[in-house]
């Protein structure tokens, strides 16, 4: 076993140390051929001091600006939110082109999955019939076909559209009784039903509503998604064509089923949602034939996120992804790097790495105007650490950010994307989001995304209705904790009983896995279904 270290340097540049363990006020500590002694009690995961600083001088951690002193600060003194700011370098335009050595995919170049092939060529990791509305207004219709569909295909419950349901079932099994109706989800073992409702659709203003048609129809045009249900009062801002449009813009050609269904066109509740649950019954069925079978790896579309961050994550699971991210890409996969205000301070290596200097310039126009609407409301991207990310040693914004963004590994990035739009391009590609964990996964799955990796070091259940969301530690602590919810735990790396390649290796089998239905995610079991779009400018 390898023996614990209790300090690492991130980058050779760097001019702080992270604690690996705790420490203790005079402690000396051998690091790098020189004694540090630690001034006072510090927490694993937070920063020590490897040089003085007086009030201005720059910290550097990852090999970039992350905050200034804002009070003086001694060799193997705590970094805190009372002698740090949050401070990064502006970025103008790309200064260099970085160059890339891809990783040997030898081993993974003939490796599959089982997913579901789509007529576009895309490939599913799931096969779901998804129901959504259009507005808020139909929330409650769509939660009557939640409770019936789901429901009834796992146990009878007393309900008149219930009741037409379990009598189309009966129909296909024979006529068989209540009892064999209760296990009658076996009928359709190879697809899911699954409900969306938002507070969206009318009110605010009407480019909320275009946003919300593009992030909808994406969802539609995910390959993991078989087929739509879905409700329109009518006379709502989202108007049905605005809808239609928004699925044309992203696949003119689309033969998915998708079944619409206007509330004041056809008049009764009961008239609508007994023809929903005859059509969609129907549309389920054909939907359920569909089977897995082999597709390679370059079909994968893989969302990047993390969310309740600590000290950790820029260290171990954020790292990890990198290089699962950059194995991706060398097979033609594709990667989504988003969450925008959690790219504050590394704005230059990103643009640098970009392939055409038009997405570099999109990139920062992007971050400006985010950053705009962020001040024009009050607040700014130094607001974004929360007070768990503060508590576990993430204090300034830029330094959050610099561990948040090597969850994109090294390779080139081959498009920037804005919110709303469908990500078309293999590689590493950026997608314009907020940090808040829910609206970014949110969007990367409406863009696209057939799976969702998420690091966390504090833990969070978040999971989606269409992706797998695949949650990752940061440290064990924490996978022992809350293993409820943890599939993967890289805490081996900070003790160095692994390194961030061996953990890279385990992500993409289990990956495979999970991608092949052979694995269930943690948030898959405890049905977490979340789902919030993003009002444009007033979240970070």
């Amino acid at each position: 076993m390898a023996t614990q270290k209790k300090l690492i340097k991130v980058h050779p540049t760097d001019n702080v140390a992270v604690a690996l363990v705790n420490l203790s006020a005079g402690e000396v500590i051998d690091f790098e051929g020189s004694a540090v002694t630690v001034e006072s009690d510090v927490k694993m995961k937070h920063k020590i001091a490897m040089v003085p600083f007086n009030t201005g001088d720059r910290i550097i951690m990852y090999g970039v600006l992350v905050g200034k002193a804002s009070a003086k600060i001694e060799k193997g003194g705590l970094l805190s939110t009372a002698n740090v700011k949050h401070e990064s370098d502006k970025v103008t335009g790309k200064t260099e082109t970085i160059g890339w050595t891809a990783p040997n995919i030898e081993k993974w170049k003939d490796r599959t999955f089982m997913g579901y092939h789509r007529e576009d060529g895309q490939v599913g990791t799931e096969n779901v019939w998804l129901f959504f509305p259009l507005v808020f207004c139909e929330n409650r219709n769509i939660e009557i076909l939640k409770d019936i569909f789901e429901k009834e295909l796992m146990k009878p419950k007393e309900n008149d559209y219930q009741l037409l349901l379990r009598s189309l079932v009966k129909s296909e099994t024979g006529g068989a009784g209540n009892e064999a109706a209760s296990n009658d989800a076996n009928l359709f073992n190879n697809i899911e039903v699954k409900f969306i409702t938002h507070q969206g659709g009318c009110g605010g203003i009407r480019q909320d509503s275009h946003s919300l048609a593009k992030l909808l129809a994406g969802y539609v045009n995910n390959p993991n998604v078989a087929g739509a249900t879905v409700l329109s009062l009518g006379c709502q801002n989202l108007q049905i064509q605005i809808f239609k449009d928004a699925l044309d813009a992203i696949n003119p050609n689309s033969k998915k089923p998708v079944l619409i269904y206007d509330q004041q066109q056809i008049g009764t509740i009961e008239a609508m949602l007994s023809s929903v649950v005859k059509d969609t019954f129907e549309a389920i069925k054909k939907a359920n034939e569909v089977q897995r079978t082999p597709a390679p790896l370059s079909k994968l579309k893989i969302g990047l996120e993390c969310g309740g961050s600590d000290g950790f994550s820029g260290i171990s699971a954020n790292p990890t992804l990198g290089v699962t991210s950059d194995l991706l890409a060398a097979l033609g996969g594709t990667t989504i790097l988003s969450e925008f205000p959690e790219l504050c301070g590394v704005e230059q290596e990103l643009v640098n790495r970009c392939v055409e200097e038009e997405s570099g310039e999109r990139f920062l126009e992007l971050m400006k105007w985010y950053e705009k609407t962020v001040v024009d409301a009050g607040s700014g991207f130094d607001m974004n650490p929360s007070p768990g990310n503060i508590k576990d040693g993430l204090i300034t914004d830029a330094m959050k950010s610099a561990g948040a963004a090597k969850k994109g590994g090294t390779s080139p990035i081959t498009g920037v994307f804005d919110y709303g739009e469908y990500i078309s391009k293999p590689g590493l590609t950026l997608l314009c989001t907020p940090g808040n964990d829910v609206e970014c996964t949110t969007a990367m799955v409406g863009s696209g995304a057939n799976m969702v990796l998420f690091t966390t070091g504090l833990g969070t259940p978040t999971g989606n209705p269409i992706a797998p969301v695949v949650k990752i530690s940061s440290n064990t602590d924490l996978a022992k904790k809350m293993s409820d919810i943890i599939d993967i735990d890289t805490g081996g790396i900070i003790t160095g009983e692994k390194s961030i390649d061996e953990m890279a290796d385990e992500m993409l089998e289990f990956i495979i896995d999970v991608a092949s239905g052979t694995i269930k995610t943690k948030a898959a079991i405890l049905n977490q279904n979340d789902f919030i779009p993003w009002k444009r400018g007033v979240s970070l």
